[in-house]
């Protein structure tokens, strides 16, 4: 609802989160261990054809009706030739190629040979194109034979029917990339993927329709739902392993067994969906937590259900929980988890290699007769039996697998990050390094090197050296400077003074509110009461809401909001004048005083929408009206920002912004540019003194910098994004004040202010 708390679903079947973060990891294959007897539970049947039809009439949705049958008579010749070959058998054969479950021996068979692989995790979102074939390289080298692979809706459909998958987007690229390498891939796409990712991936545009219900049977929903999975599948069904390409094993969904609704009917849908989309061969799985209400939830008939658990659960129970809803077929871990992601606030999370190196080991070796060369994949024969592989501990996951969460976690470049919902509102810092193997930059870690190790005991590793650290460049100290300080006798800005003495970073100087014109060429929207980013169209970014005092305030009057209202954080100016920040669960009211008609500026910040639990439903903006001593304002001028269009047009590089005479305090852009030394690496950079904001480069938004909270310190700055040659503009938002002395300093490495040492035996 606009201009209120948006109300929030019946938290019954929704569990706070117990285990690290959800996504992939080490993922591990258990061997057939005694297991307590348990009881299994029969997982909700799939639709019956009469059903399905019902479902999915709910929407636009039409199914696919398949490739013709085959003529049910054949001539004497083709017979002939069929059993000259040996192509006919008295019992059905294995398809050429194939990637199935075996219920009878409890494993997966690749091409009907017992089959095994190790895959890390990978997000081609949160690293740039350049970048690709480095880290899957660097994957490879280290002894993965597989990825997994997230495709977020919302970074491919930013509104409704419009698609991108140019550039950094194109996951085609991404998929063919990982064939060409020799990686094959376990592929997530959604709808919902979550990964600490803006709303879990899925588009804000879903909240323009303020009651839809998300991920489920909602005819609303299931209409977007469908659209985008008949422009994605069919990119991606060329690409099955059944028909020539790597996808091994697909994932319907992510951890549903979490979220509140526990909608049959959606997850119904969504099979009966996948399998139209992309036919009855491609090997569809679930995945869930450990807990008993979550799997009830998270599985169905018809997808194979895995579980996912840390470093410290009692394996026996956890496969014991697999086993009530997946009484045959092989134990698999979908999600184990060698690193932690940060929240802003927080200490940075790290854990010990040698911890993990040891943990992995002795998972390994728990079967004590472990001899993993025993299966001979390259020899085995279609039908042999899985016993080698099944019965003792071996590197397995979703179809077999070991797998890491996160292998290479990357950065939430832009405004990609997401946040969790525990008691609070926990924004995720733009770095998702994730202590992964591969650090944020690529590079191989102490940790990568540990678990190659590990792996080389039980499988041999490929051949030649892992490729090196990606080289780094400290560009050192940057000066900034405001408008005013042109040389003498300079009638230009610093850095058009090409004959006189110009720092190596110059800088010009625009409070926000100078820009609107800029920033917001359609000019405000007129509202008696704010709206929301989502009523006004504004998925991410900004938004500026203005109105006016209505009377004379002497004495300091309390400005304030209603609990729960201000998502996340509101920068209250008065006449221009900075006064300080509203915010999510924390400040929500400031003393002000002014007199009647003077204007007041709050300029809200989207800081992620949640991305796992019930509260996905995450409006943003001002969702309640502010007060001034109870008394509601009212009259509103909603300016929604485009500041990203602004900057990528060439603003205010191009065109010059007014200068301003007041302090540094508030929201201002402060613009500049350097060159490199004739290289373009990659760099970190660090905000000494300033605040809070947002960083550009050419146009190529960096993300959200907070030194003042951390633990972050600096933004990683890929080398694709600088020129060689020419020179690098940079556009800095600061939000509540830079120093006074404003310099940017580029170093070779990351910086955290604090860390935490984590134990992945306790991770929660």
């Amino acid at each position: 609802m606009q201009g209120t708390e948006v109300a929030k679903p019946p938290q019954q079947g929704s569990s706070p989160r117990t285990s690290p973060p959800r996504g992939t990891s080490l993922t591990l294959l258990a061997p057939a261990i005694q297991l307590p007897a348990l009881q299994t539970w029969r997982k909700h049947p799939a639709l019956t054809e009469k059903d399905h039809v019902m479902v999915v009439s709910t929407s636009r949705f039409v199914p696919h009706t398949g490739p013709p049958e085959c003529p049910v008579s054949m001539g004497l010749l083709a017979l002939t030739v069929l059993l000259a070959t040996g192509l006919l058998h008295t019992q059905a054969s294995l398809p050429a190629r194939s990637f199935q479950l075996d219920y009878e021996e409890n494993c997966f068979r690749k091409d009907g040979v017992p089959f095994r692989y190790i895959s890390g995790s990978i997000h081609y979102a949160r690293v740039p194109r350049p970048a690709w074939r480095d880290r899957l390289l660097k994957m490879y080298m280290s002894g993965l034979s597989a990825v997994q692979v997230y495709v977020p809706w919302n970074y491919h459909e930013p509104l409704p029917g419009v698609y991108d998958f140019a550039g950094d987007r194109d996951v085609e690229a991404f998929l063919d990339l990982t064939a060409e390498l020799g990686l094959l891939v376990i592929l997530r796409p959604g709808p919902y993927i979550c990964a600490e990712w803006e709303m879990g991936g899925l588009p804000a545009w879903l909240l323009w329709k303020p009651d839809i219900i998300l991920r489920s049977s909602d005819p609303a929903y299931l209409a977007a739902v469908d659209s985008w999975l008949h422009v994605l599948l069919p990119k991606i069904k060329p690409r099955l392993y059944q028909h020539g390409g790597n996808i091994i094993s697909i994932q319907v969904e992510n951890e549903y067994g979490s979220y509140y609704a526990c909608d049959y009917k959606y997850l119904q849908h969504l099979l009966g969906s996948f399998r139209a989309l992309l036919g009855s061969e491609v090997l569809l799985f679930t995945t869930d937590s450990t807990r008993a209400e979550e799997l009830r939830c998270g599985t169905l008939r018809g997808l194979y259900a895995t579980v996912d658990f840390g470093p410290g659960s009692n394996v026996t129970e956890a496969f014991g929980a697999q086993r009530w809803v997946e009484p045959k077929g092989p134990l698999v871990n979908s999600e184990y988890y060698t690193g932690w992601l940060d929240y802003w606030g927080e200490a940075h999370a790290s854990t010990s290699s040698a911890q993990v190196a040891r943990g992995l080991e002795d998972m390994l070796q728990l079967g004590a007769n472990v001899n993993m060369q025993v299966v001979s994949w390259q020899g085995g024969q279609p039908g042999g039996r899985c016993l080698p592989i099944c019965r003792h501990w071996v590197l397995m996951g979703p179809s077999g697998v070991f797998r890491r969460y996160m292998f290479h976690g990357g950065t939430n470049f832009a405004y990609w990050s997401g946040a969790d919902f525990k008691d609070e509102y926990k924004p995720v810092t733009t770095s998702y390094d994730y202590d992964a193997p591969l650090s944020e930059a690529g590079d191989p870690t102490e940790k990568l090197f540990a678990i190659r190790t590990v792996i080389s005991k039980f499988q041999p590793l490929p051949v030649g050296p892992m490729p090196p650290a990606t080289p780094k460049y400290t560009y050192g100290w940057v000066a900034l400077q405001k408008v005013s300080a042109c040389p003498e006798g300079c009638a230009a800005p610093a850095w058009h003074c090409l004959a006189a003495p110009c720092p190596s970073l110059s800088l010009q100087y625009a409070d926000l509110l100078d820009a609107l014109d800029v920033l917001c060429p359609s000019g405000p929207i007129q509202s008696q009461f704010p709206l929301t980013f989502e009523a006004i169209k504004q998925a991410h970014g900004f938004v500026v809401y203005r109105t006016q005092l209505p009377r004379d305030i002497l004495h300091p009057a309390t400005l304030g909001a209603p609990p729960h209202s201000v998502c996340d954080r509101g920068y209250v100016m008065l006449q221009q004048e900075y006064q300080g920040t509203l915010e999510r669960d924390g400040q929500t009211t400031l003393p002000v005083t002014g007199r009647a008609g003077d204007t007041l500026d709050v300029l809200m910040e989207n800081m992620g929408r949640i991305s796992f639990g019930a509260n996905i439903s995450d409006f943003k903006g001002l969702l309640g009206n502010l007060s001034l001593d109870s008394s509601p304002l009212s009259n509103w001028l909603i300016y929604p920002l485009a500041i990203d269009t602004a900057i990528q047009q060439g603003w205010p590089h191009a065109a010059l912004p007014k200068s301003s005479s007041r302090g540094r305090a508030g929201p201002a852009f402060y613009t500049g540019t350097f060159e490199t030394p004739g290289i373009a690496w990659d760099t970190f950079v660090k905000f000494p003194g300033w605040s809070k904001g947002q960083l550009w480069i050419n146009g190529f938004n960096l993300g959200r910098y907070w030194p003042s909270r951390g633990p972050q310190q600096t933004l990683f700055v890929p080398g694709s994004v600088l020129r060689v040659g020419h020179p690098n503009n940079i556009t800095v938002l600061e939000l509540e004040g830079a120093p006074l002395a404003p310099f940017l300093l580029f170093l070779n490495q990351p910086l955290f202010n604090k860390t935490l040492s984590r134990n992945t035996a306790a991770t929660e």
